[in-house]
């Protein structure tokens, strides 16, 4: 079933908005460490739309969810980030017949060991003045929590919440 240009809209901005929730109300905040559940979001659009909406919706809510909840001060990196973050989840997982374990372990592993890990701790450097490489090794263990647990949530929201909705079954 194809979605109308505006029920699509409605969608992504229900997401845009879940991302703002999930990412500043759900989630462990610290100067160099976030633990949350924002990727969700970002995943869903870029499974359904595609990676350029997955990308847009993921910065927009980046950008909203400073203006409307700050949480320091705002720096464009992490935005850009954001960006990257829902591109790649739709590069990989847009238009799949079927998520399997290791195609949804794909994107993430680039997110979290490429993006996350190396980029975002380069905009924590240049924000914060810490050293890299001091602030590197909680990042990394960060990130090796966080693959099994993003790679096994996204799987059961497509397939025990997404995918029901989208076929009306309850």
């Amino acid at each position: 079933m194809k979605n109308s240009k505006t029920e699509q809209l409605v969608i992504i901005a229900f997401f845009i908005a879940l991302d703002v929730i999930l990412t500043r109300f759900c989630s462990i905040n610290t100067d160099i460490l976030r633990i949350g559940f924002g990727f969700l979001p970002a995943a869903m659009v870029g499974i359904m739309y595609g990676p350029l909406w997955a990308g847009i919706s993921y910065a927009i809510a980046d950008v909203l969810g400073m203006m409307i909840f700050p949480s320091g001060a705002y720096f464009p990196g992490f935005t850009f980030t954001a960006f990257l973050t829902g591109l790649v989840y739709g590069l990989f997982l847009y238009k799949k017949e079927l998520l399997t374990w290791k195609k949804i372990l794909i994107p993430v592993l680039i997110v979290c060991m490429g993006i996350n890990l190396f980029v975002d701790t380069l905009w924590l450097e240049i924000l914060y003045g810490q050293g890299y490489l001091a602030i590197f090794p909680l990042r990394v263990i960060k990130c090796a929590v966080m693959v099994p647990i993003q790679t096994i949530l996204i799987k059961i929201i497509w397939e025990k919440v997404i995918i029901r909705i989208k076929t009306g079954r309850q």
